[in-house]
């Protein structure tokens, strides 16, 4: 068995999901539950087949977005794993409406960070082991870092007063 890393390729400001599935209409569910929970975003969504043809299945509102979602699922290659590219939003928005659906096994990760996917590849295939989010902690927030915190979430909409 091997093990490795595999860079997730998207421009710095984009966010996607990365989860684990289990059926072949895991494409078209969650293009519905997106476009149903938050119909502002734009998405692409791929998914890999582990059975049969084994295709990269696809979807979503946004070509280029779309594109992205597969060549990341291509790098990838681990069956059942799905890659959930947006735009104008953020994950948060959209995340609990993804874990509902009922293919969804289990989500991996959901960031705009740089990101990596640790992938174990055997004579069957690949799998996902975990993904590298971001970098390490550099220190402990201070007073002020609490206020640049709270100030932030206020801006973007999230928190209020």
């Amino acid at each position: 068995m091997n093990i490795f890393t595999v860079k997730i390729v998207k421009p710095e400001a984009t966010n996607f999901i990365l989860g684990q599935s289990h059926f072949i209409k895991t494409v078209e569910d969650l293009h519905e539950a997106i476009a149903t929970t938050a119909p502002h975003l734009k998405f692409g969504i791929a998914f890999c087949e582990s059975s049969g043809p084994a295709l990269i299945r696809r979807s979503g509102n946004d070509e280029a977005l779309i594109a992205l979602a597969v060549a990341n699922a291509r790098a990838v290659g681990a069956g059942h794993s799905f890659f959930v590219f947006i735009e104008n939003g953020f994950p948060v928005s959209i995340l609990n409406t993804v874990k509902t659906v009922p293919e969804v096994c289990r989500i991996f990760c959901a960031t705009a960070n740089s990101a990596e996917v640790v992938v174990a590849e055997s004579g069957q295939g690949r799998a996902i082991l975990g993904v590298v989010d971001g970098v390490s902690p550099k220190g402990v927030e201070t007073a002020e870092d609490v206020a640049a915190r709270v100030a932030f979430l206020r801006r973007i909409g999230y928190k209020l007063g």
